[in-house]
């Protein structure tokens, strides 16, 4: 047997979590153990918005994600031209815990 079957990685993915959610916040907490994101679709002119996903990460795996993404939105950018972010959206986060960030 090769080493290449040896470090081969089989991921698989169900036809539901393939399909995907659409989220537009991401509410960030963290303990000294984990980082947590939850995913939000906030609508408009909507009062309640639930979390459609929630993650959590060791602080590792949340540096070595924010490298990840860092990387590909500069890959992105770099084909595709900056991304410009409009609008700085102020909405209240009161959860009863930490001070979320986003």
């Amino acid at each position: 047997m090769s080493d290449q079957n040896n470090n081969q990685l089989n991921i698989e993915i169900t036809e539901e979590v393939a399909e995907g959610s659409y989220a537009n916040l991401a509410i960030i907490t963290h303990s000294h153990a984990e980082f947590v994101i939850d995913f939000v679709n906030v609508m408009p002119n909507t009062p309640k918005s639930k979390v459609k996903s929630r993650i959590i990460f060791t602080p590792m795996h949340a540096k070595r994600f924010m490298k990840a993404l860092a990387e590909n939105v500069a890959r992105y950018e770099a084909a595709n031209g900056d991304i410009q972010d409009l609008e700085q959206v102020e909405i209240p986060m009161h959860f009863g815990g930490p001070t979320a960030q986003a």
